[in-house]
């Protein structure tokens, strides 16, 4: 096992730049998730560790250890692509202990290790079969087991799971965990899928046209985004242009007695919505902001309900999308469109809603102007 850091790790080709300036350090048995679309520079990362791709500058370390130049044979790494890519000619035992064959291990060791690995992949009693004759979901669980069995300093995944069906990927996920976590080996992976990056990490990065956006555990990442584009990638959200009208106690607000005590809410206008934040120290009266409220955070509220909300606001019900748990509510807010999505048993009693409706809500994000910029938006 090893930390892997990153410094500045750079990869460009030609005048197009891949990854800039990566840095990073992963802990000694972190399982670290690189999330981002598709070309943000994700799988060039995570080839760079591996040695398959070269930076243009920067370094990568495991522990103490400069890898960045050492082939890909010299770093003890287990990479796991999308498809499993056995060897269709070699038994599922053969196709395990092929790395270990290629290393001069005994022929006993090796049967003793391929079954020990295929035991750990829930795949004993499996080792004559050819992998003609598994599953998609069996062909993988081969694969990892295949990566194990050379004892590889660091794990890496390529996402592993894209080609697999949403009921596979789901309990395979789980099964990539409990293997790390059994190991205690350091991984690092890749994927497009937030519930995966979720599900599964200690900690996510989330990348964006080949930059580090924002790194932090899901609660984090999901809550508290600090970039338009993170606040827009993770999950579902409302997103409104607005200007900061009044912070705390000045320019009109409520704590009019010390305008030097710290400030804990902020005013914006928003399309002519007048909505209530939380207050952080870079915000200005007068500045251009983004603000962010989360569907599943906003509340219908019935007739005459005096539920208290830091922001209730009116519109006309657009449409009323069923999802099955959920049901998308879309509303037209001073002519801008609202999505609140509602669970439980109250779901069912909007498919039929039309009309004017009352929406309450508490928390908004708020990104200043200066991040608005640096991220490009």
């Amino acid at each position: 096992m090893a930390a892997v850091r990153f410094e500045s790790v750079t990869k460009h080709y030609g005048q197009t730049v891949a990854v800039e300036e990566f840095d990073l350090d992963v802990a000694d048995g972190e399982f670290v998730t690189l999330l981002g679309p598709s070309g943000c520079g994700k799988t060039t990362t995570l080839r760079m560790v591996a040695g398959l791709i070269e930076p243009s500058g920067g370094r990568i370390f495991f522990d103490a250890r400069d890898v960045t130049r050492l082939p890909p044979r010299s770093r003890n790494i287990g990479f796991v692509f999308q498809t499993p890519a056995l060897f269709p000619h070699l038994s599922v035992a053969d196709n395990v202990g092929f790395g270990l064959s290629v290393k001069g291990a005994k022929k006993g060791p090796i049967g003793e290790r391929v079954e020990e690995m295929l035991g750990m992949v829930g795949l004993a009693g499996y080792g004559a079969r050819l992998p003609g004759q598994l599953s998609g979901g069996q062909q993988q669980r081969v694969a990892l087991a295949r990566v194990l069995a050379t004892d590889p300093t660091v794990l890496l995944f390529d996402e592993p799971l894209s080609a697999l069906d949403k009921n596979l990927r789901d309990t395979l996920k789980y099964s990539i965990l409990a293997l790390q976590r059994t190991t205690r080996k350091t991984a690092i992976y890749v994927t497009h899928d937030q519930s995966e990056a979720f599900a599964i990490s200690d900690r996510i990065v989330v990348m964006n046209s080949g930059r580090i956006e924002q790194i932090g555990v899901q609660t984090d990442i999901y809550l508290h985004p600090r970039t338009p584009f993170v606040a827009d990638f993770i999950g579902a959200n409302n997103g409104l242009a607005a200007t900061v009208t009044a912070i705390g106690g000045r320019d009109g607000g409520e704590d009019g007695e010390d305008n030097d005590a710290p400030q804990q809410s902020v005013t914006l206008l928003a399309t002519g919505m007048e909505l209530h934040a939380r207050h952080t120290p870079e915000l200005r009266t007068g500045q251009a902001v983004l603000a962010y409220i989360r569907p599943e955070n906003i509340a219908v509220l019935a007739d005459g309900d005096t539920t208290h909300y830091d922001n209730v606001v009116e519109g006309t019900i657009d449409r009323v999308i069923f999802e099955g748990p959920t049901a998308q509510l879309r509303v037209d807010v001073g002519g801008h469109e609202l999505r609140a999505d509602v669970s439980g048993t109250e779901r069912l009693t909007l498919v039929q809603r039309a009309g004017r409706v009352r929406l309450g809500f508490n928390d908004v994000t708020v990104i200043a102007a200066d991040d608005v910029a640096a991220s490009g938006a």
